[in-house]
Parts: structure tokens; C-alpha cells; sequence
């Protein structure tokens, strides 16, 4: 057995891609994962329209070249279309019941199409419910401090969604729009300023407030445990 895994994470933008490859990885390396990630299709693509048959393609590409590596997925839930799951959500799941309902769907129809390739062991899914964003509102007083903002106008949304994974998706309230609102540029600067937010955040502190965020990376440790 190795003392590692290898793991492929097909992401929807480059936000996502920075943020795995400077910060999760590191993270995930001092556990004997070794994760990398790749956007999904042709790189640049604008996000927030994440249909599976470009994914599926992405996802037999990486099982088929290398037998012992792992492939997951890094996109979120409201970016989706034509996505395996979507109309079996009910309405007003919670976040745990919509991510449950998406990700065994996905499963399932990945050990379909790829049924040679171990899928039901080396492919993880995870639709996040928010994009990247939403992981920021872990730490309201380090959100509200890097943008200048009484830090009550964060922990009021908090405690009005319960979690930052439960932050209500309406076009003018998703997190991306919030942050869009407090910030003192037009456009929240994710790539740039976002980064620096999470990486001061941590990982851990994500993992304590987003118990979808969280299980995706325990999903992660216990097989590195078992490949021991």
C-alpha cells in the first residue's frame, strides 16, 4: 500500500482552482493526500454554467489515465444545469438533503458510464451548495475586518441562515453578491482578495462552520487512512 493518495479535482473557475492549489493542498499534503486540481473543459470558460457532459468527459479522461488515482469535483450546486440529481431535489431541502441528493445521483451515473474503472471507490463527488465565496463567511470577524464592514452585518446573516453553506441563493443575496455590495471595488475582487481572506481563515475554521466542506475532506482522510 502507498503511504499517499493521489487525488484529481475538477473545479469550475480558476477561483477554485487558486484555491485548492494554495491552500487545501498544503493542507491536504501534511494528511498523505496529495490533491491537484484542473477547471473543468477548456480553461477560461466562463463559470456559472456547469453542464455534466462537460464534466463527464473530464472525469473518464482522469479515471482512464492513471488506475490508482482518486477524482472528485469542486463545483457548486446553483452553477449547475442538465446535472444528474437536479430534479430529484426537494423543495426546501436543506443543504445536507440537496448536496446528499446531487452527489449519490452523480455517483450513480458515474459508475454507469465508467463502470471498468472502480468508479464507486475513486470517484468522490461534491457539489458544493455556494460558490467559493461562501466559504469566506466562516470567520465574520476576519471577513468583516479585510473589508472595512461592521462585522454584525455578517453575523446577522449567519444567524438569519444558520451556516455560510446555507446563505439563501436569491440573485441579490447569494455570497458572491453580498461581497460584491461590501466591497469598496466594483466587483469582489475573489481571485486576489478572496484568496487571501481563506488563506487567513483556514481550513479548519471552514471545516467547523460547513459541514458539507467538512465531509468532503473526511471522505478524503479515511481513505488515506485505509491505504495505510
Amino acid at each position: 500500500m502507498s503511504d499517499y493518495i493521489e487525488v484529481i479535482a475538477i473545479v469550475e473557475g480558476r477561483t477554485e482552482q487558486i484555491f485548492i492549489e494554495s491552500i487545501l493542498a498544503p493542507y491536504l499534503a501534511d494528511k498523505g493526500i496529495f490533491m491537484r486540481a484542473t477547471q473543468v473543459s477548456k480553461p477560461g470558460q466562463k463559470g456559472g454554467d456547469v453542464r455534466f457532459v462537460r464534466v463527464q468527459k473530464d472525469i473518464g479522461m482522469h479515471l482512464k489515465q492513471r488506475k490508482e488515482i482518486y477524482v472528485t469535483t469542486f463545483v457548486d450546486y446553483y452553477g449547475t444545469k442538465e446535472w444528474p440529481g437536479l430534479d430529484e431535489v426537494p423543495s426546501n431541502a436543506t443543504p445536507q438533503k440537496i448536496t446528499d441528493t446531487i452527489n449519490n445521483a452523480t455517483a450513480k451515473e458515474v459508475n454507469k458510464l465508467f463502470e471498468n474503472q472502480r468508479t464507486e471507490k475513486r470517484f468522490i463527488p461534491h457539489i458544493a451548495m455556494h460558490e467559493f465565496e461562501a466559504l469566506l463567511f466562516s470567520d465574520s470577524e476576519i471577513l468583516a475586518d479585510e473589508l472595512n464592514i461592521d462585522e454584525n452585518l455578517i453575523t446577522d446573516i449567519i444567524d438569519n441562515c444558520g451556516e455560510p453553506e446555507a446563505i439563501n441563493n436569491k440573485p441579490e443575496t447569494a455570497p458572491s453578491k453580498r461581497l460584491d455590495k461590501w466591497s469598496n471595488t466594483k466587483k469582489f475582487p475573489k481571485t486576489t482578495k478572496g484568496i487571501s481572506i481563506a488563506k487567513e481563515i483556514g481550513i479548519d475554521k471552514m471545516r467547523e462552520k460547513c459541514p458539507q466542506f467538512d465531509k468532503w475532506i473526511a471522505h478524503f482522510e479515511n481513505i488515506a487512512e485505509e491505504d495505510e
